[in-house]
Order: C-alpha cells, then structure tokens, then sequence
C-alpha cells in the first residue's frame, strides 16, 4: 500500500564506504501506515539478502497493560517505493507483546526478540524469540521455530550489583532519605532474588553480529534500572548472560565494535540529572562491562540506537534535549566515539508539538542508512504511527 502521507519522511544515504566524508545528502522516504489512533512504538528495522526492508513494531490500545497489543511489520519490496500492508508478526492473545527487534545470524536466519508480559508488569515479562528461513516472500515471514529464552544472572551478578548500589549510595546525598532511600532497600534484595534477575529482561537496540558471529542481544530490566546482554555463540540455539551494565539509571543499551575489538554500548538515561547518553565498554566480547559514565550529549531517557558504519565511523541517534521528544537528532563520529562533530536533525519542532522517538536503522548494501522511529506530530493531524 501507498502511504497517503508523504511527509518528510527520512531515509539518509550517506554513501559511507569511499565517499568524502558528507556527500551531498540525499533525503527520502514516507510514512509506513497512516495516523491511527492506536499506540504504534518501539519499531526494529533490517536489510533482507534480497534487498527487501523489513519493519516490525507494536501496535495496540497501550503498552504493558494492554492486552491487545501485538508484533505487526510491513515490507517495501526491492526496488519498490511502496510499503506492503501492515501484518501481524507475533501475538500472543491476550497477552501485550511489546518492544521487539530483529537481526540476521551468519547462516541466513531471520529473528525476531520480544518480551511477552506477564500480570500488565515489564519486572515480570518472559523474553521470547522465534526464526525463519522462509522469510522472502511478499508477506509475513513464515516461523520455522519459537521458544523463550530464560536468562540465569548468578551471584555473581548479585554481587557486582550490591557494590554497584552502594557505590550509587555514596554518590547520592539524598539517597539515605525518603522514598529513594526505600527504592534503593528495594533494589538491594531484588537482586538477591534468583527469579528477579531470571525474569523482566526486555530487548530494545537491533542485536550485533560480531565479525567471529557471536551474538549480542542487549537486554535491560525495568526491575532493576540497569542493562546486561545476552550472547550466543551457537547462532542462537543457546543463550548466556553477560555481567551487569551497572550505572545510574543505563538502559535499552545498542551495541557497535572498535577496529580493536572493544565493544561500545550506548544507554538512554532513566537516572538523575543531568540526562545523558550512558556509555559502557566490554573487553571481552560482551561477558563484562565496566561502569557506565555519562557522555557529554544530551539525552532525555528514550530510546538510543547506535550503528557502525562500513568505513568504520559510527552513528549515533537519539532524542538529543533533556526533556521531551520532539528533536531527534543524527551524530556522526570520526573517531570511533571519543567526538561527535557533525550532527543533523531528523525531526526538529517545538515542545511540545511532535513526539519522535525510538529510532532504529541500518547501512544497506549499497551505503544508504535506513532509520525508522515512532511518530507522532501536531501539523499532519490525530494519531501516530511508525516513521520510515
């Protein structure tokens, strides 16, 4: 189906691999549906082999306490410039579905990550995950295989969370008093609790796919206000849960690599001020991280998506003020994260008069970076939907 709505819609293509550093920029692209009034959020973006786009988000009446809230994509075909209708791609009735994302393994695989919540609560939603290898075709994707995947976080991840907290304490002077000083108890006997840190792990950033083909699929927990990742070795038949990402607050993590092999993760902030991108660093592959810092850009707590590009400069994309959503701002570095000296705005309006947010996108085959993200803006009327 055609988007009626052909508003400034953002596809960049940068063409990264051996052009100048900014090429003359090329903008275009679309709505994926028209304004509805159900909450469409939380959209995953990828790059088929044949050259399809594939878009999925949730879609429904709410988010945690909504029962009908469901998995849905659509697909603009090769070549195309039309979007397919929108189709379900994972429901479990009854149930709300929420944040989902995709990746390819290195055999070809297409999957998908989702938490299935359980009792309207994200501490208690059970990861889920499903693949296919029939997943060229004009429509859905058609699923070889479904299971959740249950972390087990052991002492150890106890233990680094207890310092973590005190530490946090330290740092806090409010912290010994008043309703922060009850959540912060709280915290501290949650992580005790084996079927605490067992459950509430969600995804948010599109997984990475190491050079070697292990996975990392980042996980956070609403429970705790922190981050780990989830790793496989075994194109996804097994799962393992790295040591926390412990910061004030770091969540939703998205991953990119160093020439070196450090692995970088990008937070969205839901601690105390100022709000900042969080920032961690693995050395191991993704099995431990240190404490996450703030960085100097500004972050307003929603969702962040990083990506390394071809040549090796990365992109960074996020709500870019310290409150609201209405500026989405792209960051280019140069090297490797410790600058960020270009960046453009995807959506730019006043406070108020538009909500963009929760971004992802990927480098194509040909240069082109694809983003996508949630959509809702006073001027085009009612509504929201998935921007592309």
């Amino acid at each position: 189906m055609k988007s009626s709505h052909a508003t400034w819609i953002f596809s960049l293509i940068l063409m990264a691999a051996a052009q100048p550093l900014f090429a003359e920029p090329f903008y275009t692209g679309q709505l994926i549906a028209p304004l509805n009034d159900l909450h469409n959020h939380g959209s995953s973006v990828i790059e088929l082999p044949n050259g399809d786009v594939l878009v999925s988000w949730y879609k429904g009446s709410g988010e945690r306490s909504a029962d009908d809230v469901k998995i849905v994509g659509a697909r603009m075909r090769q070549g195309m410039e039309e979007w397919s209708e929108v189709f379900d791609m994972a429901d479990f009735e009854d149930f709300p579905d929420c944040n989902v994302c995709m990746t390819l393994d290195r055999e070809g695989k297409l999957w998908i990550f989702w938490p299935l919540v359980l009792a309207k609560r994200w501490e208690t939603s059970i990861l889920m995950s499903r693949y296919s290898t029939d997943y060229l075709g004009p429509d859905c994707p058609k699923w070889d295989w479904q299971k959740p995947i249950i972390l087990k976080p052991g002492e150890k991840f106890a233990e680094d969370s207890l310092k973590a907290i005190e530490s946090f304490e330290k740092e806090l002077p409010e912290a010994g008093v008043g309703r922060l000083a009850e959540v912060i108890e709280s915290l501290k006997e949650k992580v005790k609790d084996p079927y605490a840190r067992q459950t509430g792990w969600m995804p948010r950033a599109n997984p990475t796919v190491l050079p070697n083909g292990r996975i990392l699929l980042p996980l956070y927990s609403d429970g705790f206000s922190f981050s780990l990742v989830a790793y496989s070795d075994d194109n996804g038949a097994t799962w393992q849960a790295s040591r926390p990402i412990l910061s004030m607050g770091g969540v939703q993590p998205s991953i990119v690599w160093k020439e070196d092999g450090t692995l970088a993760a990008f937070m969205r902030d839901n601690g105390p001020p100022p709000k900042r991108v969080i920032y961690s660093e693995s050395t191991d592959g993704g099995e431990t991280w240190s404490r996450g810092v703030d960085l100097e850009l500004p972050d307003t707590g929603a969702g962040v998506q990083a990506l390394r590009l071809k040549n090796g400069h990365w992109l960074l994309l996020n709500n870019d003020v310290e409150e609201g959503r209405h500026s989405l701002g792209l960051h280019l570095s140069d090297d490797e994260g410790k600058t960020w000296k270009w960046t453009r705005h995807l959506e730019l309006v006043e406070p108020g008069e538009g909500s963009f947010s929760y971004p992802s996108m990927y480098q194509s085959q040909f240069g082109d970076i694809h983003c996508t993200y949630s959509y809702k803006k006073k001027a085009d009327g009612e509504g929201e939907t998935i921007k592309y």
